[in-house]
C-alpha cells in the first residue's frame, strides 16, 4: 500500500470508532461530556451552587481516582475503565428557574455541544420541560432531586430518577405523624402551605392523600405565589387554625420569609416539617436557624460512620468548601455517579448505550454514598428502593431523628423556634 492510502485508512477507522461511541484506547483520547443545568441565579441561586460544587466534586472523583472508595462501582480507579480510563468533562448552564431559559439549555447542551447525557435541574417546573426535550431529541436524562410526581409519570423512556419523590415523601411524614400520636403527642390536624409551582402543587397533593390514607385530618391547604414578599395573611391563617402540625412545601427565600413573618406575629406551631428544598439551602440556617430551632425536615443523606463512603465524600467535600454535604448537594451527587457508572457499564458515548444500561442499573445499599436503599429504576425510571429520613435542626446542625434505626439524636417537641 502507497503511504497515502495508509493515512486515508487511518482517518476512516478513526472516524468510524469516533461515530460508533467507542473510545480510542489512549485515555486521554476521550472524553465524556456531561451536560448539567442548575439555578446558579435566581431565588434558588445558593441550592444551584451547592449542587454545582457536588457534581464537580463527583466528576473530580471519577477522573482522579480514589483508593478509599472501592465500594462504589465508580471512583476507585481514574476515568472510565470500560471507555479506556475516559474522563467526564462537564458541560454546565444556569436555569435561572426559570423553564423556558431551562428548556432552551437543554436544547443547546443537546443539539449544540452533543453532550452524552444530561444531569439536572432541581426545580420540578424545569426539570419537567428539560426531561420533555431530551426525550425529543433521544438523550439520557437523570434527575437527581426534582420530586413532582408527574417527572416520571408521562410514560417517557429517556428519563431516570435516582431520588425519593412527592408519594415517598407523604408517606414518610404520615408514618412519622402516626408514631408520634402514639407516644402521646397531640396530633389531630396539620396544615400544609405550599408554594404553586409544579414542585408544591404535586407534593402537597400527595401529602393530602398519604393523610387521608392515614386518617389524619388536614385543617388547610394553603397555597401561596412563589417568591411573595408577604406572607402574613397565611400566617394569620395558620395562627386561627392552630394546627399541631404545619408541613411546608417552599424554596428558600419564601422559607426565611415564613420563619421571620412567623415571629413577628408571635405564632409557633407544635411541630413544624419542612419538605427539604428551603429548610436544606445552605442560606437557610445562616439566616432562619435561630428562629427555627426543632425544625424537622426530610432529607436522605447522613454523614454517617468514618470509613462509610458518605463520611470519606463528606470529608472531600468539606476539605474542598468548607462545609458539610447537604440532602439536596447529596443527591446531586449521588446521582452523578449512577449515571457515571451507566455509562462506564455501556462502555459507549452512544445515549441508546446509556439508556440500556441505565435500565439495567441495579445498586446495592453498600454501593451509594447516600442513604438509598440502592438504585433499580421502575419501567417509568424511578428509583424504587430510594429512602427518605427525618432530621431535626439543633443548633447549627440537623440531627437524624426519624425512623429510629436511622437516629443519631432524640426527636425533641414541641420545636422550640425563637423561644
Amino acid at each position: 500500500m502507497t503511504k497515502a492510502w495508509w493515512i486515508v485508512s487511518l482517518a476512516l477507522a478513526a472516524a468510524l470508532t469516533a461515530a460508533a461511541g467507542v473510545p480510542a484506547h489512549a485515555a486521554d483520547a476521550v472524553k465524556v461530556k456531561i451536560g448539567a443545568i442548575y439555578p446558579l441565579t435566581g431565588n434558588a441561586a445558593s441550592a444551584g451552587q451547592s449542587a454545582k460544587d457536588a457534581v464537580n466534586l463527583a466528576a473530580e472523583i471519577v477522573n482522579t481516582g480514589h483508593p478509599e472508595l472501592k465500594a462504589m462501582p465508580v471512583g476507585a480507579t481514574a476515568g472510565l475503565p470500560n471507555l479506556g480510563g475516559a474522563k467526564i468533562e462537564l458541560d454546565e448552564a444556569d436555569h435561572q428557574g426559570n423553564p423556558q431559559v431551562g428548556q432552551q439549555q437543554t436544547l443547546r447542551l443537546i443539539t449544540q455541544d452533543h453532550v452524552a447525557a444530561l444531569l439536572g435541574s432541581y426545580h420540578s417546573s424545569v426539570t419537567l420541560v428539560a426531561t420533555a426535550v431530551a426525550e425529543r431529541q433521544g438523550v439520557p436524562f437523570l434527575v437527581a432531586d426534582s420530586v413532582a410526581a408527574n417527572i416520571t409519570g408521562r410514560g417517557f423512556k429517556w428519563t431516570f430518577r435516582t431520588t425519593p419523590f412527592a408519594p415517598d415523601f407523604a408517606k414518610a411524614y404520615s408514618d412519622f405523624l402516626a408514631d408520634v400520636k402514639k407516644s402521646g403527642k397531640k396530633i389531630d390536624s396539620i396544615a400544609i402551605v405550599n408554594e404553586n409551582t409544579d414542585y408544591g402543587t404535586s407534593v402537597s397533593a400527595s401529602v393530602i392523600d398519604a393523610a387521608k390514607a392515614a386518617n389524619i385530618k388536614v385543617a388547610a391547604q394553603i397555597p401561596y405565589n412563589a417568591n411573595s414578599s408577604d406572607v402574613s395573611a397565611q400566617v394569620l391563617q395558620l395562627k386561627t387554625l392552630q394546627p399541631d402540625v404545619v408541613i411546608f412545601i417552599s424554596y428558600t427565600a419564601d422559607t426565611i420569609l415564613y420563619f421571620k413573618t412567623m415571629k413577628n406575629l408571635d405564632y409557633l406551631p407544635p411541630i413544624i416539617i419542612g419538605d427539604d428544598a428551603g429548610f436544606s439551602d445552605p442560606a437557610f440556617i445562616p439566616n432562619a436557624g435561630d428562629l427555627a430551632q426543632g425544625a424537622i425536615n426530610r432529607s436522605a443523606f447522613d454523614i454517617g460512620k468514618p470509613g462509610t463512603n458518605s463520611y470519606i465524600v463528606d470529608q472531600m467535600f468539606k476539605a474542598k468548601y468548607g462545609r458539610d454535604l447537604d440532602d439536596t448537594s447529596a443527591r446531586w451527587m449521588q446521582g452523578f455517579f449512577v449515571l457515571a457508572d451507566a455509562i462506564n457499564r455501556a462502555g459507549s458515548t452512544a445515549p441508546d448505550k446509556i439508556q440500556a444500561a441505565l435500565k439495567a442499573t441495579e445498586l446495592k445499599a453498600d454501593q451509594l454514598m447516600i442513604g438509598y436503599n440502592g438504585v433499580k429504576f421502575d419501567d417509568t425510571g424511578q428509583n424504587t428502593l430510594a429512602s427518605t429520613f427525618l432530621i431535626q435542626l439543633k443548633g447549627k446542625d440537623y440531627v437524624s431523628v426519624w425512623p429510629q434505626d436511622r437516629a443519631t439524636g432524640t426527636l425533641e417537641l414541641p420545636m422550640k423556634g425563637w423561644h
